[in-house]
């Protein structure tokens, strides 16, 4: 372990100053100077790092002065630091203890790209789903009052993740609050997309007119010398308050909510922020201190494209350009299905939650703006906005990753489905993404969506077949609809051309020995395994599901009463998943068979890489066959 002394730090040169730092009170040995250069090693650090792991990149590089601040101010664990979403906290965990851990950053028992209390006592609160960090906060200062005990507690959420409703539903609680809190707003003026609303012109204004806070500071210290005026005055004051600070500044809905509004301050000036936030700690009640960085900072490609930079694969550091190109990917086709369709239907309109790029989207929303509806990080306003369309005679599709429309279950359920509205929900990412780990993982979009009443929902296992489900949800489907796709990218032509009709599925080998029936991306993988089994003398049927809901019944059941056996593959959760519809259909029927369902089990799946991840769950092709062979052997 290395020497954690005052004389360490102070005699390091600027070559070793980040070797030095092994927790937060390390910080509170620096000096400005220091401070500024370990600021820069920091920079080079994550982009030699992340250049290799990948990982969120841009949203790092803008807070490392704000990050440094808070430590230098703060004292962590005692001190409670809640990071928004999350992904913005890898110099929080460098600073923390964990830089030499960095190699294994979003692999398979490594270090995870976002907070984690089994990391770290430092990670107070485990985030990787925006707009949480608010209510959080505001729970620990509340807690902390009842209990009696004496520590700051401190929110770092972005511009972006202040588009959802939750963090609104959140000041709205801490404004009436008397509970100490303090709230940094990042305003970087992106989420993984450019901004876009109210909030984000309501910052601009605040931005480019930074007078406000000097004469409020004015304003205030001048009413301060009437301290003793008679009750009629003092209001009359108070109210010659408000009505200056709305000619100076209107709309200063922070104040206005009952917080303390502090900014805009510079997030890149790291003594401005020790000084406005270590003053921020000493005052009472809810504080909201505006700080505005650059995302991307420090590194020239990712200042130019930020929205690349966000969450990048390993990329060359010389050029920018990242070291694996995929191609085609799910996204890449959806968006230009979504143009095609739209050249056919007037009509037909996208929707999605802060997710342009991501979802496909670009070209799109370039080409058809006024049919194009970015509503940033508002999934529950999406669907319900979908659903208003749809019952005004326009055909919606809500593009929105898997592990973000969970947030919108009731509106999915209550306003779409109970109302039986033709709205199509093209759920990306669904199924295992991998590195980002169990906060961002679409294994329960299958279980979440088949209570729904009205819902079909339909998983393509190849490009071709994706194009032909959209075409079908678009064109000949009526009522809600969910089109559920991977990450990445996808074969051209996995499985039959058969024609897309609801809850049809197709027969892609004949067997009988054993029905095996899979959905999406692992009809692929049933195949393989197929072919592992008839290396043993065993045939297999194999059925490509098509439909999650409803379920090809007929081509099923006579498969599985031939076969007397059943095995079912997903990359989804097993509880109230593909394979739970499946046993549930036999039982209904009374039909007695050998049964194996394999799919994801009921805990929280870990980052890592996918390949990896799906052997150690026993979801890959010859495990699959091995405990197929098993269950036969017992028929």
């Amino acid at each position: 372990m290395k020497n954690n002394s005052k004389s360490d730090i102070s005699n390091s040169g600027t070559e070793n100053l980040l070797d030095c730092i092994h927790s937060p009170a390390d910080i509170k040995k620096l000096d400005l100077n220091q401070l500024e250069t370990l600021s820069e090693q920091i920079r080079q650090f994550l982009i030699e790092q992340v250049s290799g792991t990948g990982g969120h990149l841009a949203s790092n590089l803008g807070v490392v002065e704000l990050t440094l601040a808070l430590h230098k101010v703060f004292d962590s664990p005692r001190d409670k630091i809640i990071w928004d979403v999350g992904h913005q906290s890898y110099v929080h965990k460098l600073i923390t203890g964990r830089k030499e851990q960095f190699s294994t950053l979003r692999r398979m028992n490594g270090i995870s790209g976002f907070p984690k209390s089994c990391e770290s006592d430092c990670d107070c609160f485990d985030t990787g789903h925006s707009s949480t960090s608010i209510s959080a906060a505001l729970g620990f200062a509340k807690a902390r009052d009842l209990l009696r005990e004496d520590y700051s507690v401190v929110a770092v959420i972005g511009d972006g993740a202040m588009t959802g409703g939750m963090a609104f539903e959140a000041l709205n609680d801490a404004g009436r609050s008397p509970n100490d809190l303090i709230i940094i707003l990042n305003d970087n003026e992106m989420s993984i997309n450019r901004n876009v609303g109210g909030l984000s012109r309501h910052l601009s204004k605040i931005r480019t007119q930074p007078i406000y806070y000097k004469a409020k500071e004015d304003l205030d210290t001048f009413l301060n010398k009437f301290s003793s005026v008679g009750k009629f005055a003092a209001r009359a004051l108070d109210r010659a308050k408000g009505t200056i600070k709305y000619m100076v500044m209107p709309g200063i809905i922070f104040e206005d909510l009952g917080l303390t509004y502090i900014g805009p301050i510079d997030g890149h000036d790291i003594e401005e922020l020790t000084t406005v936030i270590s003053r921020a700690r000493g005052l009472k009640g809810p504080i909201l201190i505006h700080v505005m960085t650059q995302k991307g900072k420090g590194y020239s490609y990712s200042e130019d494209k930020p929205q690349d930079f966000h969450a990048v694969a390993p990329f060359e550091i010389e050029t920018g350009e990242v070291k694996v190109n995929n191609g085609a990917s799910y996204s890449n086709v959806f968006g230009k299905k979504m143009m095609e369709m739209a050249a056919r239907e007037p009509r037909l309109v996208a929707i999605t939650a802060a997710m342009t790029s991501g979802t496909g989207l670009d070209e799109f929303s370039k080409l058809h703006p006024e049919k194009f509806f970015d509503v940033g990080i508002a999934e529950q306003h999406a669907v319900t906005f979908a659903a208003g369309l749809a019952k005004a005679g326009i055909k919606p599709v809500v593009a929105i990753y898997s592990t973000f429309l969970q947030r919108a279950y009731d509106q999915i359920l209550h306003d779409v489905s109970l109302q039986n509205l033709h709205v199509v929900f093209a759920i990306d990412r669904a199924g295992l993404v991998g590195e980002d780990g169990e906060t961002h993982q679409g294994i329960y979009d299958l279980s979440y969506l088949s209570s729904i009443p009205n819902l079909t929902i339909a998983v393509p296992s190849d490009y071709d077949e994706f194009e032909r489900m959209l075409d079908f949800a678009v064109f000949r489907h009526d009522g809600p609809i969910a089109v559920r796709y991977p990450r990445g990218s996808g074969k051209r032509q996995l499985a039959q051309s058969a024609p897309i009709n609801r809850g049809t599925g197709v027969k892609l080998l004949r067997g009988d020995d054993v029905t095996i029936v899979a959905v999406g991306k692992m009809v692929e993988t049933a195949l393989t395994v197929a072919d592992l089994l008839a290396q043993k003398g065993v045939n297999a049927d194999v059925i490509n599901g098509r439909f999650v809901k409803p379920l090809d019944a007929k081509m099923i059941l006579e498969s599985v009463v031939k076969t007397g056996a059943l095995a079912t593959i997903e990359d989804n959760c097993i509880k109230g998943g593909f394979g739970s519809s499946i046993l549930e259909l036999i039982s209904k029927n009374n039909i007695k068979v050998k049964t194996s369902t394999f799919g994801f089990p009921d805990i929280p799946i870990s980052h890592g890489n996918r390949d990896e991840i799906f052997e150690k769950y026993g979801l890959d092709a010859i495990t699959i066959s091995h405990d197929i062979l098993r269950m036969l052997k017992d028929k």
